[in-house]
C-alpha cells in the first residue's frame, strides 16, 4: 500500500473530491442565496422571510448534523467511498424534490433530508485525500479540494441569476448524479484497506466519549471551526436584514453577499494550505486568519448609514477571514486514529454547522434586551472568545503521521 504515498497533488482522487465537495457547496448555500425569491414565491411576508428562513436552514443543520454521524460511523465501518456513493444518491434526490415544494413545510423537509445526504461529502473526501497524499504534501491537497470546492457558492450565485429558484434546485441535482460517474475513477484509502479485515473496532462514534484525552481533541476540533458559521449563517446570509438596521441606503442582495464572500473564502482556503506548510504549522496559520476574521466582525458592525459597496467588501473580508474550513476539517483528521478519522473528519464539520441553530438561538435571546445589532454582536463576540480558547489548547498536527488506530 506504500504507493499511495507518491500520488500527486492533483491526481484523479484529489481532484474528484474537489468536485464532490464544489457540488456540496453549491447545494449547501443554495437556499441562502435564494432564500428571499423562493420564499416569496411560496407568498411569505417580509417578516416571515426572516423567521421562516431561520428556520429552513437551521431544519437544514440539523440534517447536516445527524447525517454527519450517520456518514462519519459508515465512513470507518464500510469504507471511505462507500460514503462518497451513498451521500450523493441522497442529496441529489432530495434536491430534484426541493423543486417541486410548494410550502414552508415540504420545503423544511427537503432541506433536512438533503442536509443529512450533504453531511457526507466533504469529511470521506478529506479523509481519502488525507490517507492517499504524503504528509508532506496532505495540507496542500486538502487546500485544493477546499479552494476548488468552495467555488461551488459563486456558480450557485450566477445560475440564480439565469434560471428559476426551482429549475436551480433541478441543477444541483443533476451536478450530483453526474459526479456519481467521476466517482468510478477513485480508489479506497490504503490505510483503511489494510485494517478492514482486522477486529479493530471501527466507526464507533461514543469512543469518542470514553476517554478524556479524546473527547478534549474532540470538542476542541469542532470548537475551532464555530466562526465560519456564525459569518456565514448571520452576518451574511442576514446581510439584507443587518443592512437596514445599520441604515444603509440602496438593497443588499443577501446571495450576492454570499457569492462574493465564497469568492474570498476560496481563495483564503488554498492559500492557507500554503501558509501552514510555509509556518510549518497549522495552529499558527489558523491564528493569522482569526485575527482577520475578528477585523472583519469588528468593521461589520461599524457601518452605521454605510453603503452597498462597503457592506459587500466587509462581506469578502469576512469571507477571506474564515477561509481556513480545510485546515480545520484536515486537522480534524490528523487528531484520530486511521479506525475513527473518517467518523471525526465527518462529525466535527457537521457539528460545527449543526451549531447554527444554537448561535441563531443565542442572537433571538439577545435581541430583546440588546437590539438586533447589539445582539449580533454580542453573539459574535461569545463565539470568537470560546474559538481563540479552543485553538490555544488544541495539539499541532502539522507533518503528523497518519497510520496509526485508536485503541
Amino acid at each position: 500500500m506504500e504507493q499511495n504515498k507518491s500520488i500527486a497533488l492533483f491526481s484523479i482522487p484529489v481532484m474528484v473530491a474537489a468536485l464532490g465537495y464544489f457540488v456540496d457547496i453549491y447545494d449547501l448555500l443554495l437556499f441562502s442565496i435564494i432564500r428571499i425569491t423562493s420564499l416569496k414565491s411560496l407568498g411569505l411576508n417580509d417578516l416571515l422571510l426572516d423567521t421562516d428562513g431561520k428556520t429552513i436552514i437551521s431544519v437544514q443543520m440539523i440534517g447536516l448534523l445527524i447525517g454527519g454521524i450517520l456518514w462519519g460511523v459508515m465512513g470507518d465501518k464500510k469504507g471511505r467511498l462507500s460514503v462518497l456513493f451513498g451521500s450523493i444518491i441522497l442529496y441529489s434526490l432530495a434536491n430534484i424534490a426541493n423543486g417541486f415544494v410548494q410550502n414552508v413545510t415540504q420545503y423544511s423537509i427537503c432541506r433536512f433530508i438533503a442536509g443529512i445526504g450533504l453531511a457526507g461529502e466533504l469529511g470521506a473526501g478529506i479523509t481519502l485525500v488525507s490517507e492517499l497524499i504524503s504528509k508532506e504534501k496532505r495540507g496542500l491537497a486538502t487546500s485544493v479540494v477546499a479552494g476548488v470546492g468552495l467555488s461551488g457558492a459563486v456558480v450557485a450565485y450566477f445560475i440564480s441569476k439565469t434560471f428559476d429558484w426551482r429549475t436551480c434546485y433541478f441543477i444541483g441535482g443533476g451536478l450530483g448524479f453526474c459526479l456519481l460517474i467521476l466517482r468510478i475513477s477513485v480508489f479506497e484509502s490504503g490505510m483503511f484497506v489494510n485494517i478492514k479485515k482486522s477486529k479493530i473496532v471501527r466507526g464507533n462514534f461514543f469512543m469518542f466519549f470514553t476517554n478524556g484525552k479524546r473527547f478534549k481533541k474532540y470538542l476542541l476540533s469542532i470548537l475551532i471551526g464555530l466562526p465560519t458559521w456564525y459569518v456565514i449563517g448571520v452576518l451574511i446570509t442576514f446581510s439584507k436584514e443587518f443592512g437596514e438596521k445599520f441604515g444603509i441606503q440602496g438593497k443588499i442582495e443577501p446571495g450576492k453577499a454570499i457569492m462574493l464572500a465564497y469568492v474570498a473564502i476560496s481563495i483564503a482556503d488554498l492559500l492557507i494550505g500554503f501558509v501552514s506548510q510555509w509556518l510549518k504549522s497549522r495552529k499558527k496559520a489558523l491564528y493569522i486568519f482569526y485575527l482577520l476574521t475578528i477585523a472583519g466582525i469588528v468593521l461589520y458592525f461599524m457601518q452605521n448609514n454605510g453603503t452597498v459597496s462597503g457592506m459587500y467588501a466587509i462581506c469578502m473580508l469576512l469571507g477571506f477571514g474564515t477561509g481556513f474550513w480545510a485546515l480545520f476539517v484536515t486537522m480534524a483528521a490528523e487528531h484520530f486514529g486511521t479506525n475513527l478519522r473518517a467518523t471525526a473528519a465527518t462529525t466535527v464539520p457537521n457539528m460545527v454547522r449543526g451549531s447554527l441553530p444554537l448561535i441563531i438561538i443565542l442572537f433571538n435571546a439577545l435581541k430583546p434586551s440588546f437590539g438586533y445589532i447589539n445582539a449580533g454582536a454580542v453573539t459574535g463576540l461569545v463565539v470568537m472568545i470560546i474559538s481563540c480558547i479552543a485553538v490555544v489548547m488544541t495539539e499541532e498536527t502539522f507533518g503528523k503521521d497518519l497510520n496509526f488506530i485508536e485503541e
